[in-house]
Formats: C-alpha cells, sequence, structure tokens
C-alpha cells in the first residue's frame, strides 16, 4: 500500500495538547500532606492538638502561680482576671492545674499509645506473618488478655508498684496493644500474598527483613490512623482511673484527678468542674477529627 500527503493531515498545536493532562507530580507522603491541608475539620483538630501541648508545656512555667501552693484565703473564687479559670477548695490557680493536667494527661496518652503501637505491630506483624500454628498460639494470647477489663490490670500492678504514673502507663500499655496486634495481623496476612513479598524470598531477604522492612511498612497509614485515635482513648482511660481514685496520686494532677475533686462542690462551683470536663472532650474530639482527616488522606484507593 503506497501512502501520500493527501492522507495525512496536519494536527494543530492546540488542538495536539487539547487532552493533556497536566499535574505535579506528587509522592505519596506529598499528596498526603496536600490532602491533610485541605480538610478543615482535621487542620482544625491538629492546630488544637498543638496549641493544647504549648499551653502543656510553657504554660506552668510562664504562669507566676505554682500548681500545688495553696492560699486559702483565695479559696473558691470564681474565674476572674487574677485567676481565668477561679481557684478550688485550697486557693490553687485553677488555670495552671489544668495546663499542668495537660501535661499529665497528654503524656500518659502519648507514652501508652506509643509503647502498645510498637508492642502490637511487631507482635501482629510476627503471626500473621508466620500463620498457621505460630497465629494460633499468639491469637489465644491475645484472646486470654482482650477478656480481662483494664480496671484488674490497674488494681494488680498497684499491688505490685505504687499508684502514679508509671503504673497507669504499664496499665494503658497492656490493655491497648492487643487491638494494634489484631489489626497489624489481618493487614500483613493480606499483604504476604502479594508479589512482593515472593521478591524478597527470591531474593534471600530473611523472614524479618520481609516483616519489617516490606509488610510493617505497608501497613503504616492505619497504624498512623490507630496512634491518632489511641491517643485520646487512653486520655479518657486515664481520666476516668483518676476520677474514681485509681489514677494519678498527689500532687500530680490530671485532668481526671481535677474533675474528681471538683464534683464534691460542682453544685456551688460548677466552673471546678467545667473546665478539666471541658478540656478532655475538646482534646479527645481534636484527636478524632485529625485521625478522620488522617484515614481520608492515607487511603490511597481516595485519591483523586
Amino acid at each position: 500500500m503506497e501512502f501520500s500527503k493527501d492522507m495525512f493531515e496536519v494536527v494543530p498545536k492546540e488542538q495536539k495538547n487539547s487532552e493533556k493532562v497536566v499535574r505535579p507530580s506528587l509522592s505519596y507522603w506529598q499528596d498526603v500532606v496536600r490532602r491533610i491541608r485541605k480538610d478543615k475539620l482535621a487542620m482544625l483538630g491538629l492546630s488544637f492538638i498543638v496549641l493544647i501541648t504549648l499551653a502543656a508545656i510553657f504554660g506552668p512555667m510562664l504562669s507566676k502561680y505554682n500548681y500545688t501552693a495553696q492560699d486559702l484565703g483565695s479559696a473558691d473564687l470564681g474565674p476572674s482576671l487574677s485567676h481565668w479559670f477561679g481557684t478550688d477548695k485550697f486557693g490553687r490557680d485553677l488555670f495552671v492545674r489544668v495546663l499542668e493536667g495537660a501535661r499529665v494527661s497528654l503524656t500518659i496518652g502519648l507514652v501508652a499509645s506509643v509503647l502498645s503501637i510498637f508492642i502490637g505491630v511487631i507482635y501482629g506483624g510476627i503471626s500473621g506473618y508466620f500463620g498457621g500454628v505460630v497465629d494460633n498460639i499468639m491469637m489465644r494470647i491475645v484472646e486470654a488478655i482482650y477478656a480481662i477489663p483494664m480496671t484488674i490490670y490497674v488494681i494488680l500492678i498497684m499491688v505490685v508498684l505504687k499508684p502514679g504514673l508509671e503504673s497507669i502507663i504499664i496499665a494503658l500499655t497492656i490493655s491497648f496493644w492487643v487491638t494494634m496486634a489484631r489489626i497489624v495481623r489481618g493487614q500483613v496476612m493480606t499483604l504476604k500474598q502479594q508479589e512482593f513479598v515472593l521478591a524478597a524470598k527470591t531474593i534471600g531477604a530473611s523472614n524479618m527483613r520481609i516483616i519489617l522492612k516490606h509488610l510493617i511498612p505497608n501497613c503504616l497509614g492505619q497504624i498512623i490512623v490507630t496512634l491518632t485515635l489511641s491517643i485520646p482513648d487512653a486520655i479518657f482511660q486515664e481520666a476516668f482511673l483518676s476520677f474514681i481514685g485509681l489514677g494519678i496520686a498527689p500532687p500530680l494532677a490530671s485532668w481526671g484527678s481535677l474533675a474528681s475533686d471538683a464534683l464534691g462542690g460542682y453544685q456551688l462551683y460548677p466552673y471546678q468542674l467545667l473546665f478539666p470536663a471541658l478540656a478532655i472532650c475538646l482534646t479527645m474530639l481534636a484527636f478524632n477529627l485529625l485521625g478522620d482527616g488522617l484515614t481520608y488522606a492515607l487511603d490511597p484507593k481516595m485519591r483523586k
């Protein structure tokens, strides 16, 4: 077949580029940041978390009041310019005590969540990767731990250790890591059937290297979301334990212990209960908003 110039038509430059899709090349994490910035509620939650964290770190140091200093002559004062959140029955400034409580509550929430994530990720990764008898034994242990209420752990730990920060963190870690182990196990059992795992085995990668370098990084999105959502859960559990007298021991103060101290006189001095309760609610809401935003941003299936 012979070709001639009449059989062809020159396409104008404008028409040639009309269907060209121009989009900046973004890495996975750059796209995550872009999408999380577009989520106004998630950014609102993140802003509040940053704000309360900075206030907890620097607020007590900059305040002229000490959170343990008592002034019985200023007991049960309402909010004013001198005492923004008022004072408690011992004349202690509630604003600085709420900030000090933020230090304790956020520390417990973060440390307990990070420790539980670390233990759960390793445990769940090993269980899901090896499967079979190993998986059955490891999951039966998880179920046995999961069946025991957290309050029992707290009581048993406090029999051995004195009540305090360390006891609460240990109890929360023991209670929380099993949830993370189940999540990672399910993810790993799905991912280990993928071709990249077979390729790693073919080139001689060890089992632990495959788990740590290939499988767990591919679960990172789910791990980050779970961490974000477990922190407010830990804060609430600590507040509950402190509220019923099983948490932080004086002179330390947490939001739960502040709410517990204010309960006796809440009808006469409702502000003493309002501010620590409001701090708990707003912090939990902020972390949940951020967690929901991360769930959307870290899911590749929801990319546009």
